[in-house]
């Protein structure tokens, strides 16, 4: 039994919690002195001091590359795992461009198998539509539960991944259920063209700019294209809120570290997309985290940035500079992530739900990448030196505390595969 006593919720109201086993039990806003007297008779029982600190359900991250298998000189589920618990994230998804791709049905249970035995945190696995016509172990994988999304790349990406034959993508989107894309520019019109033709849902990932947001919005707000059938969902990243190009042209170094697709855009982009967040029309924020070593990045220009060890650290600091609401920040990294993907019982603070729980502390002054150890195996961050306030100091995963003030926890527990619901 873990007892959390003293914490504030994102509304600023206290909360108390208490968690037995892997799920939350009770949530009060102040256990009476009764309560508190039976809770401490229980012999397992461990008590958190919170001392007025938010406390918030898990983040989750439902865009990460965590590169395993094949690729873990840059990453792996043990690495990815650890960057995620120290900030936050208790469930990641990840993306099924690995080596091999995650196309077939044997594929994705040995990239579970791999995380089942390494991950420290959560997971799901979004299944990977093929250019070489995998409908068939698609519609396995679906049917068998094994996932229930299917990412597919329509701008470009590297491998089997990239699908440009118009009857492949027509198929993809009549056999999934939720289909996830990277489209760019005109390739928007597209995927939301063949969602309402074809489709049974559609969430584009990673929109960096004025234009291709307004895209989406204009279909979110069409009542023909946006349906309770084939809804339309709309995903941004940290890098493309707080980076611009501006800021990559600053030096010679972040010319080469802060690429990314898609690129970062303008100062202005940065503005639509915050403006658009605030207004609710934003669903979601992943991270689309992509390590690669420091290394391959300065070498050459190589696409991809970490980021599940700075995304929610970003959007803290962002509250305090008075730029976004932390109900908000609550909803597109946690509420709505869960709804969307359809995770089973995560993604609140509800009783009955796992115990995925986080603290953090909204005055805590810090400099990343100085005050703290990065735990992602690529050993950089593109937010480095960066003075932040805000920051996690608590991670609960399944009802174990995984994470607290600095330290991992000496006995660490694997998380588990996300379930989800129809």
């Amino acid at each position: 039994m873990l007892y959390l006593k003293d914490g504030k919720d994102v509304h600023g109201n206290k909360i108390e919690l208490l968690i037995l086993n892997d799920k939350i039990d009770k949530i009060s806003e102040g256990f009476s002195e009764e309560e508190i007297k039976n809770i401490e008779k229980n012999e397992k029982l461990e008590i958190i001091d919170l001392k007025g600190k938010t406390v918030m359900p898990g983040v989750i991250d439902v865009h990460t590359h965590m590169r395993e298998p094949g690729i873990t000189a840059k990453e792996d589920f043990a690495t990815g795992s650890r960057a995620c618990a120290k900030a936050g994230v208790t469930t990641f998804y990840d993306m099924p461009n690995t080596i091999p791709t995650t196309t077939t049905l044997e594929a994705l249970k040995d990239k579970k198998k791999l995380a089942s035995e390494k991950s420290i945190v959560n997971y799901g696995f979004h299944f990977g539509g093929s250019r070489n016509n995998n409908i068939d172990e698609i519609k396995k994988v679906l049917e068998a539960k094994e996932a229930n999304t299917v990412k597919i790349f329509m701008n470009v990406t590297t491998g089997e991944m990239l699908i440009e034959d118009e009857d492949i993508l027509k198929n993809v989107f009549k056999n999934s259920k939720l289909v996830l894309v990277h489209a760019e520019n005109e390739m928007i019109d597209k995927a939301v063209e063949y969602n309402k033709n074809y489709g049974n849902g559609l969430y584009v990932c990673h929109i960096p700019s004025k234009e291709e947001l307004k895209k989406v919005l204009e279909a979110k707000k069409n009542s023909e294209l946006n349906t309770e059938k084939h809804p339309v969902y709309a995903e941004v990243t940290p890098h493309h809120l707080f980076l611009n190009e501006e800021i990559r042209e600053s030096t010679d170094r972040n010319k080469m570290l802060l690429r990314m697709k898609p690129e970062l855009r303008t100062k202005k982009d940065n503005e639509f997309l915050w403006e658009a967040l605030n207004n609710g029309e934003v669903d979601t924020i992943g991270t689309d985290h992509a390590p690669h070593l420091i290394s391959e990045k300065l070498e050459k220009i190589t696409f991809g940035m970490p980021g599940v060890e700075t995304s929610l650290a970003l959007m803290l600091n962002a509250y305090n500079e008075g730029k976004v609401k932390l109900e908000m920040i609550q909803k597109l990294m946690s509420e709505n992530p869960a709804r969307i993907m359809k995770i089973s019982k995560r993604g609140k603070l509800e009783e009955g739900y796992y115990a995925d729980v986080i603290a953090v502390d909204l005055d805590k002054e810090w400099i990343v990448g100085v005050d703290d150890t990065i735990e992602s195996k690529c050993g950089w961050t593109p937010y480095e030196n960066w003075k932040l306030k805000g920051k996690n100091v608590l991670t609960i995963v399944n009802g174990k505390v995984v994470y607290q003030n600095n330290k991992f926890n000496d006995n660490l527990e694997n998380g588990k595969e996300v379930e989800f619901y129809e």
